[in-house]
């Protein structure tokens, strides 16, 4: 009983949150990304009025598969944290895995993902496209490509606990 009520306390914010941003506004007018070539980025959706809320869709991808949403392990509570993450050129988020959830869009760029839950241990995920990074298992990010990778993502993680462990003996629930 206590799982369920985690993801009630988890999953209620966050579909309160993507009414409010995703579909109450006013309607929008489209327009390119800044920086991006047409075709390869998600659009940038601008509320054009002038109502007490607007919107801006700040990145949007689409994943083939269902999604849960499930911090194991979170006590007394989750932490809900929103951080764009930038990966130069060749750089790495080094190995390391979560106590929790991560839902992600790649906004640029194209991120190659180690992982042992991908077939053959390697995906590479381009702009546009969604991940979700279930908790513990072990990963690497990486930017293979000659542009700037940057990610939004979005962190449903036990309170008190770090965004990225690092420590892989913890990775095993």
């Amino acid at each position: 009983m206590r799982n369920r009520s985690v993801r009630m306390l988890v999953i209620a914010p966050l579909v309160a949150l993507l009414l409010t941003v995703g579909g109450c506004a006013a309607p929008a007018a489209t327009s390119p990304t800044p920086g991006s070539t047409a075709g390869t980025a998600p659009a940038v959706t601008v509320s054009a009025s002038t109502a007490p809320v607007s919107a801006v869709d700040l990145a949007a991808g689409e994943i083939d598969e269902g999604v849960v949403v499930d911090v194991p392990d979170a006590g007394e509570g989750v932490g809900v944290t929103f951080r764009e993450i930038t990966l130069a050129p060749g750089a790495s988020t080094g190995v390391h895995c979560h106590h929790g959830q991560l839902i992600a869009v790649v906004q640029a760029g194209a991120l190659t993902h180690y992982a042992d839950t991908h077939p053959g241990g390697v995906r590479v995920y381009a702009a546009g496209e969604a991940i979700i990074e279930g908790a513990y298992y072990p990963h690497e990010g990486v930017n293979e490509g000659e542009e700037p990778v940057v990610l939004w993502v979005t962190y449903v993680i036990p309170e008190g606990e770090p965004l990225a462990e690092t420590d892989l003996a913890r990775c095993d629930p």
